[in-house]
């Protein structure tokens, strides 16, 4: 039974996310859909890509990813299917999906080319159900599309590091649901330039200068809970994405507050790391 995620900026109020579930429904009515979210913001790539990439890969080979994320077709935004890791993803060709290509190459990319034969003003309803239900079925891609061998990066992608790497200058890629703060720092590529250097990390008049395995590791249990503070203190991980995040430990933002909301922190904000020259 083939599987089909959905992963759009519709959000649940409109009629987007279910009519193209219904549509799906009427072409195989035994397959299994599967909202991975509705609440990207809006045309908000960094964030789609985030998203799909940390989901993907906890659903069984085979599946079919539909992303609905900037996806109206014009001359600078084609739309593409791409195989890879023995996954489907059916999007536009707008930077979405090079956060995954960045570490796993694809096994193939095509421009679908279909748009002739169906008529459409909303083409993830229209385009890519059409597709979608083609690759289930066992099609291949060629048939629906021609192969290229690129797509289009997204921009800043890739932290700076200075030519002396003794700075990475990152960006926010990411604000979760907690209001954590996810930056676009692996931590493999902060550990290959840090060596064993000390550090500091800074996020507008903020500084850090230690990096927790996991959020509670920050507070200090020896100390009797009432006399802790522990909602509200401020911390860094690397989270379960392998990402440099800036938290909250418990944030709420309607009591103690966020990463986001307390440091002033938005997507595309620039977070610094400074190593010792030692």
């Amino acid at each position: 039974m083939a599987i089909i995620t959905l992963t759009t900026d519709f959000g649940e109020k409109d009629h987007f996310a279910g009519a193209i579930k219904g549509a799906i429904y009427s072409e195989l009515p035994d397959v299994r859909i599967v909202d991975i979210s509705h609440s990207v913001a809006p045309f908000n790539v960094p964030e789609a890509a985030y998203i799909i990439q940390n989901a993907y890969s906890s659903f069984p080979k085979g599946t079919i990813h539909m992303i609905g994320i900037d996806s109206e077709l014009n001359p600078e935004n084609k739309h593409i299917a791409v195989k890879l890791d023995d996954h489907y993803f059916i999007c536009a060709n707008n930077g979405i999906m090079s956060m995954i290509c960045s570490e796993i190459a694809p096994q193939k990319i095509v421009e679908i080319n279909i748009h002739d034969r169906v008529a459409s003003s909303f083409p993830v309803l229209d385009v890519f159900v059409n597709v979608a239900c083609h690759i289930a079925r066992g099609g291949t891609l060629e048939v629906i599309g021609k192969i290229i061998e690129t797509i289009k990066p997204i921009k800043n992608l890739i932290p700076f590091v200075s030519e002396e790497r003794s700075q990475i200058i990152g960006s926010v890629i990411y604000i979760d649901n907690y209001g954590n703060v996810i930056t676009n720092i692996k931590r493999k590529f902060f550990e290959d330039v840090q060596k064993t250097r000390t550090y500091e990390i800074s996020a507008r008049s903020y500084k850090f200068k230690k990096i927790f395995e996991k959020y509670s590791d920050a507070i200090n249990f020896e100390i009797q809970e009432e006399k802790r503070y522990d909602e509200g203190k401020r911390l860094v991980v690397f989270n379960s994405a392998g990402y440099l995040e800036i938290a909250v430990y418990k944030s709420d933002n309607a009591t103690v507050g966020s990463a986001s909301s307390l440091m002033g922190l938005k997507v595309m904000d620039t977070v610094t790391v400074n190593f010792s020259k030692t």
